[in-house]
């Protein structure tokens, strides 16, 4: 039997709502809020002559007014709750990957509690560029726990924090009919075990892409060298550095297997569409499979590819 969903009040609702935007979205609607129904509440704070057959009016005006006089304080400190928690929780979506990127195995991410590895997850791609909206699918055996976009498509997301168990070919089906029921353009399955054969074999020329505990590791530790980089560069030339896009993990039909990270940097070239560096994948279908190819960093904004020497 499934767990009851807890109760909430309505302002609750409202502030995991806004704790769902960054915290400077937050603060900004609490101050859209204060704007607009402070002066509403001075509006209806002036008393006015009542005549015969108003009294409807009245009484709905002084409702509204109510209302607004309440809610011009409420709805910011709200809004500020969530933005305070919108904080918090990024703060704590950094720290993970500070921890498990600095881990020599993938075994720290076992410890994780099943929340703790859907925040990681959902970091792990949001370094990457995406947008990311966690939806709260239900927990550890739920549908879509994340749902990605950028460059104007939409990849879903299940996580399996499955630490004895590998995950079968049932769990990648299912995520399968719901990205064709909703019109996604990928999906990933990450969990911190294993695949099962079947699970692999049924992503071949599907935009369907399986992450594993070792392979998710990569990509924090590729996140995080990156973002130091960066952080360097910025420190070296006391300006604004644009940080390149990092390399998606995003699944295609053709191109699905990234580079290692340490591969070296000068055997990279431009992308000859966009001029971003390339990375350098594995042809999965189609004439070429199993061969190397070079592949856009900002795959799926930019397709273009080169061939490896």
């Amino acid at each position: 039997m499934a767990a009851r969903r807890k109760k909430t009040s309505p302002l609750e609702d409202m502030m995991d709502l806004v704790a769902l935007l960054p915290w400077w979205a937050g603060v900004g609607l609490a101050v859209v809020f204060y704007l607009v129904l402070s002066p509403l509440a001075a509006s209806f704070s002036q008393p006015a002559p009542v005549k015969p057959g108003q009294i409807g009016a009245m009484v709905q005006g002084a409702l509204l007014g109510g209302l607004a006089m309440v809610g011009q304080y409420v709805a910011p400190m709200v809004c500020l709750a969530g933005a305070a928690l919108s904080g918090w929780r990024r703060r704590l979506r950094r720290a993970l990957v500070d921890e498990v990127a600095q881990a020599p195995a993938a075994s720290t991410i076992d410890g994780m509690s099943w929340p703790e590895f859907e925040m990681l997850v959902g970091e792990a791609y949001r370094l990457q560029g995406f947008q990311v909206t966690e939806t709260g699918g239900g927990g550890p055996d739920g549908g879509v726990d994340l749902v990605l976009t950028r460059g104007g498509e939409k990849f879903f997301v299940q996580c399996k924090h499955w630490k004895a168990f590998k995950v079968g070919v049932e769990t990648v089906r299912e995520l399968y009919g719901v990205m064709a029921a909703r019109g996604a353009t990928g999906g990933f399955v990450v969990t911190s075990g294993r695949f099962t054969n079947d699970a692999r074999l049924f992503t071949q020329g599907r935009n369907l892409q399986l992450v594993d505990g070792p392979r998710l590791l990569a990509m924090l530790q590729q996140a995080q060298q990156s973002r130091s980089a960066v952080a360097a560069v910025i420190a070296v030339h006391g300006g604004v550095h644009h940080e390149p896009p990092a390399p998606p993990s995003v699944p295609s039909g053709q191109a699905a297997a990234v580079a290692p990270a340490d591969a070296p940097a000068s055997a990279q070239p431009g992308c000859p569409k966009c001029g971003c560096g390339m990375v350098r994948r594995i042809a999965r279908t189609g004439n070429n499979a199993g061969n190397s190819f070079w592949g856009c960093s900002t795959f799926p904004a930019c397709r273009g590819v080169r061939q490896v020497d």
